[in-house]
């Protein structure tokens, strides 16, 4: 099975096509800080649709939940969500986002 570029990957999607992915409405903004119930359900739902214990920075690409504690960047977020390891969550996420993953060409 050839190799994803996970950099390439990281670089080319963005965090805002994850969390639409996701179905994230922010209950608030701050710049590029968004906050807004958890979409990761599996660990734990937020119990207010108003909560705001989930908070992701959309420039730096990074997520973290205060209610769940679950932390990482917007490819480990997909990965959290869908309940996959990470490389079959990135070739699902490309699949839906109608993208060939980037492939790692030389080693």
């Amino acid at each position: 099975m050839p190799g994803i570029d996970f950099d390439g990957l990281r670089n080319e999607i963005t965090m805002e096509q994850v969390l639409d992915l996701l179905g994230f409405e922010p209950i608030s903004r701050r710049g590029e800080q968004w906050y807004g119930p958890c979409p990761l359900r599996r660990f734990h739902a937020s119990v207010s649709p108003r909560s705001r214990c989930f908070s992701v920075n959309v420039a730096r690409r990074v997520y973290c939940c205060h209610g769940c504690h679950r932390q990482g960047n917007h490819l480990t977020l997909w990965a959290d969500f869908t309940g996959q390891p990470v490389y079959p969550a990135m070739l699902d996420l490309c699949r839906r986002l109608g993208r060939e993953p980037p492939r790692i060409t030389r080693w």
